[in-house]
């Protein structure tokens, strides 16, 4: 399963947070409601791609990644930095691959 990128957006298309931390947690929920609607989880997840923009600390990104249920495993992560995402307000995008059944 290929779950197309995500960003730090709620239910309500508000972009949550203006820090990294934060928007990778809400963009890693987002992945995992997608993952769910598939009937996976954030253990099914072979491979993510992060995309940071520019001058944010790539650490903090980890670091809230352990704070977001389920994501505290490993899986292959390959990070991009980038000069900037679609929407100046985003700081993070996360893409990921799961084997499903």
């Amino acid at each position: 399963m290929y779950v197309g990128g995500q960003n730090a957006v709620n239910a309500a298309g508000e972009i949550v947070g203006e820090d990294l931390g934060t928007q990778t947690e809400q963009a890693l929920r987002n992945v995992s409601v997608a993952l769910a609607a598939a009937n996976a989880t954030p253990k099914d997840v072979v491979k993510l791609t992060i995309y940071i923009v520019q001058g944010h600390p790539i650490q903090a990104g980890f670091q809230a990644a352990r704070r977001v249920e389920g994501w505290d495993h490993p899986a292959a992560i390959t990070v991009l930095v980038v000069h900037s995402l679609v929407n100046p307000k985003f700081l993070v995008e996360i893409e990921a691959i799961a084997a499903v059944r």
